[in-house]
């Protein structure tokens, strides 16, 4: 490898299929997409908007549900090789002490990222019928213990880096509104016990182009010696309305709210079929991305049309070297 990963374990049964002949993408899609069917268990309409990590000798994961009454769900799921996977058909029911988190309105979009010794999720959580950031942990994927809300109303795509930076939990998000919001910047934030956030900094804006409308945080930030490579989506207002890609940005190691390279092109735009036919049409929404340290892959699972879940593949040189080459920083 060309360059250096930190914090990320070697993950030898990661999923992955090689480039196929002739490609020459950055990232390349699975053959077999959709992973993930919307009527993977009898009571989904949809599953997208997902999060996957290395578990056990397998791997396990928190998946947008929307289910047959169109209810915003969360459902933990396992799988043994990262591509077929065995989802709870009941949701979530998470364990708090917190009078005002037991009422739960609904939940989407989760993320989730080991830090010292648990699993962190964050989604968007309905407080009040208002989205904003949820938090919970988890060491088993079967008991989830929610804590306060991280931000007021209104925010989406909160997104926890994988370690403490200057002592503190880190996390990117991007305050919205309402309804489909048209306007968005990333944001970075801090925390010292995941209660109390401050140290708010701006990191980026829409700019031309694929991500001129909007743009969010994807995955779980992958430490590397460039920087944190982020994975984020960005949305263009068409004359058919919003159309969601993501391409990728390196920020800086110690500073993570200082861009360092930012991808002028898109890496994945909606164009295949059940990317741009769905409950949503055109959209390619990256939530998790799973990293071999050993041989730099990534797979990077993302959302479908608001319909399906998806997998596509690429290596940190591959990533890093379009940034280098193709960065409008």
């Amino acid at each position: 490898m060309k360059y250096q990963i930190f914090g990320e374990k070697e993950v030898k049964n990661i999923p992955w299929q090689d480039r196929p002949e002739g490609c020459s993408d950055v990232v390349w899609r699975y053959s077999e997409n959709p992973v993930i069917e919307r009527d993977i268990i009898p009571c989904s309409n949809s599953v997208f908007n997902s999060a996957a990590v290395p578990f056990g000798d397998g791997f396990a994961g928190v998946f947008r549900v929307d289910n047959k009454a169109r209810d915003m769900e969360l459902h933990a799921g396992f799988s043994k090789d990262g591509i077929h996977w065995e989802i709870n058909n009941e949701k979530i029911v998470f364990d708090t002490d917190i009078e005002e988190m037991k009422q739960f309105y609904y939940g989407y979009d989760p993320r989730v990222v080991f830090i010292e010794d648990r699993y962190y999720l964050t989604w968007c959580n309905g407080y009040q019928y208002y989205p904003t950031i949820g938090i919970a942990w988890t060491k088993d994927f079967k008991t989830f213990h929610q804590t306060e809300n991280a931000f007021l109303p209104f925010n989406r795509n909160g997104v926890l880096f994988p370690r403490k930076i200057n002592g503190n939990f880190a996390m990117l998000s991007r305050p919205s509104d309402n309804g489909h919001t048209p306007f968005g910047d990333i944001y970075y934030s801090e925390s010292p016990d995941l209660t109390f956030w401050g140290k708010h900094r701006h990191v980026m804006k829409p700019v031309r182009g694929w991500q001129s409308t909007k743009i969010g945080a994807g995955p779980v930030p992958i430490e590397t010696s460039e920087g944190w490579l982020l994975f984020y989506h960005g949305v263009l207002t068409s004359c058919n309305g919003f159309v969601y890609s993501f391409s990728a940005a390196l920020l800086d190691r110690d500073e993570p709210w200082k861009p360092v390279k930012r991808a002028r092109d898109y890496l994945i735009s909606p164009q295949k079929i059940y990317e741009c036919v769905g409950d949503v049409p055109n959209v390619t929404f990256p939530c998790a991305n799973i990293v071999d340290a050993a041989t730099g892959r990534i797979a990077i699972y993302y959302g479908c049309a608001d319909t399906c879940t998806g997998l596509c593949f690429t290596t940190v040189d591959d990533v890093i070297d379009f940034l280098m080459e193709n960065s409008s920083i």
